[in-house]
This record gives C-alpha cells, structure tokens and sequence, in this order.
C-alpha cells in the first residue's frame, strides 16, 4: 500500500509541475519515463541507508574529462582541466589533514567516466559525501561567481539550463538511450527534466548545509563571489544514497572568474575553501556521535600484577 501510495503522489506531482510550466509533450515518451522514474524511486528509496555521523569516506567526482571538455574558457582553458586539478588538490588535502578519511576520485585523469558510473562508485564504497565539481558558462560573459546545486526541483530557468548543459554530457555516451540507468530520459526534454527533478532524496537536508558552506568558504577567499545554494535536476545526483552536491566554482566564460580558475594558484585557493567546508562539515556531523563513557571505558591493566602477586608466600 506505502509503495502505491508513493507512485501516486509521484505521478501526481508529474502532472501538476507539467500543467504549471504550461508545455506541450508527447503522452507516450514521458509516460514511460515518468513509469520508470516512479518504479527507481520506490526501489532505490527502500534501499537508501540512514544518514550516518561519521563521515570517513568521501569521492570526489572531476566533471567531464576525456572526450568530453566540458565548457570552453575562450580558449584558454577547459572545464575538463579545470575540474581535475581542484578535485587532486581537494583530496590531497583531505588525505594530508583528516587521516580518518578515505577519498576516492571518480577520475584522477584527463578519462572519460559515463555519468552514471560517478554516483555508482559512491553507492558501492558506501561514501558519505559525494562532491562534484564543476565550471559554469553562459552567453552572458558578465555573468560570475559560484553556485552549488543539490538534487531538487529548479526554480528559475538558469537553474534549469545549468543542468540541462550538465546533463548532455550523456550524449556522448555509446548506448545512452538504451542504458537502463537513465530509464529513457532525453537531455533535450525540458518535460523530462521537469519530472526528473521531483525526485529529492533523504539527504537533502544534510546536502543544503554542506552546500551552504561551500558557497561561505568559496566567498571568503576574495577571489569568486557567491550565487549562493540552488536546486536543479542532475544526473550525477539523481540516485547518490549520501549526502550529494555539484559545485559550479565559477564561470569560464566570465573573464575574471577564468583568469581565477585557469590557474594553479586560482585552483588551490577553490581546493582550500571546499576542504574547509569538508572539515567543518565533518566536525559538526561528529559532533552528534555518542561520546565514549568513562565509567564504561576498560580499565587499564597493572602489569605488575601479572608478574608479583599481591600476598607471595614465603618459604
């Protein structure tokens, strides 16, 4: 009954966002794809794990790569490149100042990784923050700063073009359109998208307040500016069982922000200010673990009564 229940306010909540964004569709198409969008979320929903405390494992997803450059900074730079640098640095830094910490990274290279494989590594090492790093374009060059999206419904246009860029990336997949992990969905659907974004998982609480940090430390360092914390429907996202963000550290095709990123010093300064809020997330998430009992802990043993009893006889 739970699970009909569910598909019935998923469907329900389909129908209504299509007739508010007031755009024509083809029935068959989105009614396959709201099916299997409806049926993932119910499974994949069952098998969510409960939000841990601790976090000791984290991956670090470099966007793009390989045969996909991802955005074109003027021809200066690439996102691709861009991308890699600050996740090594990322985790370097991790790895350097949180010992309890095991970082994985979806890519540590100039590869192409198929968007559903990112997430997939995540799921299958049980990670506990999946952080996805990305660079932002638009036609508008003075358009700047940073974003950092978490998996939700998108509320402006820009949000939604944001992921739809994002998104094609599928295209240059062999056999996208019949991978079962994306259920039929067209990056070129704006209907798709709509009902893609319905889908918010259990950690979105958590994800709001580790975006919100990262946007805080990425302002702090003087060199990007905030746009602040936003919801759009991502693919890399969309079945991630942790805490989840994709981090648009700024603007390639914004001068100012390009002449940040493109270099190695503009690449460490974005490394250091997502370790911050790393490590500020991980200590507030600790904070809420029980604190070891003294009276509980074992005693310490007496060596020496291992060897002298306490009453010798005597001869």
């Amino acid at each position: 009954m739970k699970r009909r229940k569910l598909l019935s306010e998923v469907q329900t909540a389909a129908k209504d966002s299509l007739m508010s964004e007031t755009l024509t569709m083809k029935k068959a198409p989105i009614a396959i794809f709201l099916g299997f969008l409806a049926a993932s979320f119910i499974s994949f929903q069952s098998k969510q794990k409960p939000l841990s405390d601790a976090v000791s494992v984290i991956v670090i997803d470099a966007g793009h790569g390989g045969k996909d450059p991802g955005c074109n900074g003027a021809g200066e730079v690439f996102e691709k490149q861009v991308t890699l640098g600050v996740a090594l640095r990322l985790g370097k830094l991790i790895q350097d100042s949180l010992k309890d910490v095991k970082v994985l990274y979806t890519r540590k290279t100039d590869e192409f990784i198929e968007l559903y494989k990112r997430p997939e590594l995540a799921n299958k090492n049980n990670a506990d923050l999946f952080i996805s790093i990305h660079c932002n374009s638009n036609k508008n060059t003075t358009a700047a700063g940073s974003e950092t999206y978490l998996m939700g419904l998108h509320k402006t246009e820009g949000n939604l073009s944001v992921a739809k860029r994002e998104n094609a990336a599928i295209t240059m997949e062999t056999n996208y359109q019949s991978n079962a992990s994306y259920g039929g969905f067209e990056p070129e659907s704006p209907e798709g998208h709509i009902i893609f974004t319905l889908v918010q998982n259990a950690y979105m609480e958590a994800s709001s307040g580790f975006a919100s940090k990262v946007e805080h430390h990425i302002a702090l360092t003087g060199k990007i500016k905030s746009r602040g914390v936003k919801q759009a429907g991502f693919l890399v996202l969309w079945r991630t069982a942790m805490p989840s963000v994709l981090v648009e550290i700024g603007f390639l095709t914004n001068p100012a922000d390009r002449a940040v990123l493109k270099t190695p010093d503009g690449q460490k300064q974005m490394a250091n200010a997502l370790f911050k809020a790393v490590r500020e997330y991980k200590k507030e998430r600790e904070s809420r673990l029980p604190k070891t009992n003294p009276v509980n802990a074992p005693k310490a043993i007496n060596r020496d009564s291992l060897t002298r009893p306490n009453n010798p006889v005597r001869p």
